[in-house]
Formats: structure tokens, C-alpha cells, sequence
């Protein structure tokens, strides 16, 4: 796993080849197979490989929204509200279960936050979504993952490069605490 996660990269560029059947239902089982609060299962998936319709959701908002243009599959992740209110952690677990399945298989894989944003000053990106995929009321979507090959790739994150200094030991410590502590042998 660790060296899937060395490797794992946004990509925001991809080609248009075609994502195969075999490939996205690996996509779809590895959503299907995550954790979820007390099993409840509170979170849904609409694939989108029509090309239109991935235009319009890379209008969802201003910002951060565009790379969808050029993903040959967009996954739209949605929470049922109703079911518990911990969706949202539900739909991120299943989002980085996919992104790193789509590792696995050599695809590129990049999140688009939706929840908490704006389409427009009185609608948003959730809404405006809704609106397009005939979403439910009590569903809400917290974000769309764009898939597809890669057209580059990036330098892999190393082991030497991690930040240790953000693990903290039993309690949590500033920086300069724990440089204080360590030069006081505590």
C-alpha cells in the first residue's frame, strides 16, 4: 500500500482513450467496499462517461472544476442525508478508495470538491448538480472524481520527504515545544 501511495499523484490532464468496462467496475467495487459508519451504506455513485454531460459538470463552479473537460469518466459522490450524518465521512472514504484503485490500474484520478461550494451567487455547485442528475433532495453531493489515463506523470513522493513533525506522541506538541523538550532530554 505505501508504495501505491508514494506513487498516487492528482492528475489533471488525461488522454481520451477510453476507460474499459473491466476497469470501472474495479472502480465501482472498490467504492462499494468501503467502510461505512455503523454499515450503513449512506452513499451513492453516478458514473458519467457522456461527454456533454462532463462539460456541464466541470461548470459546477468557478474554480477547480475545469480538469473534468478532458476525464473520459467522472464519478459524482453522493451522501443520503437521511440515512446518517456522517455521510460525508462515508463519500470520503469511498473517494480515496477509488482514486487509489484507479492507481492500481495505471489511471490517473483527481477530486473535485462540491460540498460547500458555489456554482453562482444563489445556487450551489451541490444544487446546480443536482439539477443535471436528477438528484434526490436528500441527497447532497460532496464531490466528483475524474478519472482517466494519464498524459504525465509526476515524480513519486519518497519516504525521506514525509514531515514527521506533524505526528505528535500522546499529546499533541508545537514545534518548538517538542525542539524545547527534546534539547531538555524530555
Amino acid at each position: 500500500m505505501i508504495d501505491l501511495l508514494l506513487k498516487r499523484r492528482s492528475t489533471r490532464l488525461f488522454s481520451p482513450q477510453k476507460i474499459e468496462t473491466a476497469k470501472i467496475e474495479k472502480l465501482v467495487q472498490s467504492a462499494l467496499l468501503s467502510p461505512t459508519s455503523r454499515n450503513l451504506h449512506s452513499c451513492e455513485f453516478v458514473l458519467i462517461e457522456d461527454e456533454v454531460k462532463i462539460s456541464k459538470l466541470s461548470k459546477s463552479k468557478p474554480h477547480g472544476a475545469s480538469l473534468l473537460t478532458g476525464a473520459p469518466l467522472a464519478i459524482v459522490l453522493i451522501g443520503n442525508t437521511e440515512t446518517t450524518d456522517v455521510w460525508i465521512e462515508d463519500a470520503s472514504i469511498a473517494a480515496i478508495d477509488i482514486q487509489l484503485e484507479a492507481e492500481s490500474q495505471e489511471l490517473g484520478s483527481c477530486w473535485v470538491q462540491i460540498r460547500g461550494r458555489k456554482y453562482s451567487e444563489n445556487q450551489s455547485a451541490g444544487e446546480y448538480i443536482a439539477a443535471l442528475l436528477d438528484i434526490p433532495h436528500n441527497y447532497e453531493v460532496l464531490a466528483i472524481i475524474a478519472v482517466g489515463y494519464k498524459t504525465s506523470t509526476s515524480e513519486n513522493y519518497t519516504l525521506e520527504s514525509l514531515n514527521y513533525s506533524r505526528v505528535h506522541k500522546e499529546v499533541f506538541q508545537e514545534q518548538k515545544d517538542r525542539e524545547t523538550r527534546v534539547k531538555d532530554g524530555r
